[in-house]
């Protein structure tokens, strides 16, 4: 398998030595998300090294939050370039290689469903964009036997979202669960999708929220 990273390239290398003492193979490329050309290459750089590629989880994601009258165009097209256009192209990119049977999977935000406070406009827009992106996608790709959908992940403990972070003890209160969720979670959903079992799951949208949104 590829992975990507933009700049924790320790950490990259570290999930790299797992799987191989798992007895995979890992591929670790530096891309950054915000330059599309960046991101078609690592697709083209998979196909060339490992051969093929059957499965596309596009995963990368940055936020900005703050008080409306203080978003700045700026902010607005970055977050549009790697949370949305990033996952578009590098869709394009992998569905060029892909046979019958090819997944694509996206990870979203429960945000798309319920934004429990203010100052997350920009990131819950970029998020929700993703949900017609998979359906447009689904139509696009069916007739060959390409999946594509999206998971919602909730308050999930994560660096950009620590659950000891500012603010968690608010956040803890929102999900009916009342406690964040783990990589994990996401994990087992993406790998639901991607296995045999999901088969026939294309164009839907996954949350996996503790009841988040509920």
């Amino acid at each position: 398998m590829a992975l990507t990273y933009a700049s924790s390239a320790d950490k990259a290398r570290a999930v790299a030595k797992q799987i191989d003492a798992d007895g995979g193979r890992a591929l670790v490329i530096r891309a950054d998300n915000a330059d599309p050309r960046a991101v078609t290459a690592a697709v083209e750089r998979t196909v060339e090294e490992l051969g093929r590629i059957d499965i596309l989880v596009n995963n990368a994601g940055i936020f900005a939050g703050g008080p409306l009258e203080a978003v700045t165009v700026e902010q607005a097209d970055r977050l549009w370039a790697v949370n949305v256009r990033a996952a578009l192209v590098a869709a394009q990119a992998a569905a060029r290689h892909m046979g019958e049977g090819g997944r694509i999977i996206m990870i979203g935000s429960a945000l798309t469903e319920r934004v429990p406070v203010a100052g997350l406009t920009l990131y819950a827009m970029t998020k929700s964009a993703l949900t017609g992106l998979t359906k447009g996608l689904a139509r696009d790709l069916g007739p060959r036997g390409i999946t594509v959908s999206v998971v919602h992940g909730g308050l999930i403990d994560t660096d950009m979202n620590p659950a000891d972070g500012p603010g968690a003890e608010f956040l803890r209160m929102v999900p009916a669960l009342g406690r964040y969720g783990s990589a994990e979670d996401i994990a087992a959903a993406v790998a639901h999708l991607a296995g045999a079992d999901g088969r026939y799951i294309t164009g839907a949208a996954i949350t996996v929220d503790g009841g988040f949104a509920a």
